[in-house]
Formats: structure tokens, sequence, C-alpha cells
């Protein structure tokens, strides 16, 4: 299968979280002044300064947005106002769920680029997620020599000039969701594991040459985010199944501020 196909649809009143599902939720990031200050009042002290640091309107209310959504998707699995969830870092600086909920065994990750933003939720198995809008990449190949591994570049090299930008995404994208799932950022080098990039081709781990990365343990998909959107999901394990629910904006009937 060349891409996983969410079926992007309304979402259930009382989201569940299961070990044998995977749930991404796509969002708009431009969000209306009143609901954007409804999130704000949803937010942690620190998320509140951080958004005020911002030198401009729209990356503000985006990270306003982005936080305030995360934190109502979230908050719908669990029972919770979505100002009483607490997050924190794991062991790998990972961001996760702190205190009573962070035992739930829930599971996410956060990807937004201009105004669109996807959230993946699971129980029980790590995942992560990216998303790139459809653009044309200056000197993809030389971009590639820098971070890519020598048999994607290879890869790449054979790809043709109109597809070489979606080709470039798909395997910034997949690179991406990976390190994002496994929680390492910065110190997986991009070129210490192979990734397909070939548009049509699965999305697949091909090989790692990182010490504790198992590429049987992670499967790789493209994810069909919009027609102008390049996106990818890793989630640790197989046997599972994916839906697709796009964010219907509604907030929780009431808030809890966090201190």
């Amino acid at each position: 299968m060349a891409m996983l196909d969410l079926g992007w649809g309304s979402p259930p009143a009382g989201p569940r979280a299961t070990g044998d599902e995977v749930h991404v939720w796509r969002a708009s990031l431009q969000q209306p002044k009143g609901v954007l200050e409804e999130f704000a009042r949803t937010l942690a002290p620190a998320e509140r300064e951080q958004a005020a640091r911002f030198r401009f309107p729209v990356h503000r209310d985006r990270f306003i947005a982005g936080r305030g959504i995360q934190r109502a998707i979230l908050g719908r699995y669990l029972g919770e106002a979505p100002g009483a969830l607490r997050f924190r870092s794991g062991t790998r600086g990972k961001p996760e769920l702190d205190g009573l909920e962070g035992a739930s065994g829930i599971r996410f990750n956060v990807s937004n680029a201009e105004d669109l933003a996807l959230y993946a939720v699971t129980l029980g198995r790590e995942v992560g997620v990216d998303l790139e809008p459809l653009h044309r990449v200056l000197d993809a190949q030389g971009l590639a020599k820098s971070f890519f591994s020598s048999t994607e570049c290879d890869a790449l090299g054979k790809v043709s000039d109109a597809l070489i930008h979606a080709a470039f995404l798909n395997g910034w994208t997949r690179k991406e969701a990976l390190i994002k799932a496994v929680g390492d950022g910065l110190s997986m080098p991009l070129d210490a594991f192979d990734v397909t990039l070939t548009p049509g081709e699965p999305a697949r781990l091909l090989a790692t040459r990182t010490p504790g990365l198992d590429a049987n343990r992670w499967t790789l998909h493209a994810l069909d985010a919009g027609p102008q959107w390049v996106a990818a999901i890793a989630v640790e394990g197989d046997g599972w199944t994916a839906r697709g629910f796009d964010w219907d904006g509604g907030l929780a009937p009431s808030h809890t501020p966090a201190d």
C-alpha cells in the first residue's frame, strides 16, 4: 500500500485509545479570535510565556491553537478538562503526559506546518508523525547529500525531475516521523538509517546503522493529509489499524486553567 488512507471523518463524542488503533487528527491552526482566547486560558503558564515571546502574531496564534487543540483532543480521551493536563519530557526528551494521565498509557505526537497540524494518538505504542507542505525544494540533491544516507541519495538520483521534490519530502517526513517516534531527536543522525522515498513506493524502514534501532520494531506509512501535503507516521509494532478525524472545533464544556 503506497499511502495510508485514513478516511477522514467526524470524531466520536468520546474517543477511546486502544492498542490496536492509531488515531490521527487533522486540524486547522487558523482559529477565530474567541477560540484562541479560550485555548489560551487552558495553557500552562510556561506555554503562555512561550506564546508571548513570538514576534509575529501569526506565529503566536498558531502556537496557541496548536497547544490548545492538543489539550482539547487529549482531554477527550482522558475525560479531563484541557487545562488540567500536565506534560513532561520523557527520558529522551519526547513530550508525554504527566501525573495520573501519564499512567494511562496514552502516547501522542504532533506535527504542524503553516496552518495545518496532525495529532497522532494511540495506547501503549510509541508514535511519531511529520507533515510538510508539498513545495519545490531548492537543491534537493545537495540537501540529500547533507542529510540522507548514500542509499537514499542513490534512490533520489533515479527519480525524474518532476517528482524529485515529492521524493525528497517523502524521505524527510518519514525520517522525521521515525526520529520523533523513537524520541531521540537530534541525537540520531538522519543518515543513520534508510527509508524508501520514491513516489508510489510503500513507505518502509529499510535498514538501520544505529545501535538499538531495530527495523522490525517500527512500521512506517505515508499519510494522505491532503493534495498539497506530504506526511508520514511511524508506529511501534504492527497489527494496528488507523482512523482519521477532522478536528470539529468543539471546545470542552469547561476548562481548568493550568497553574
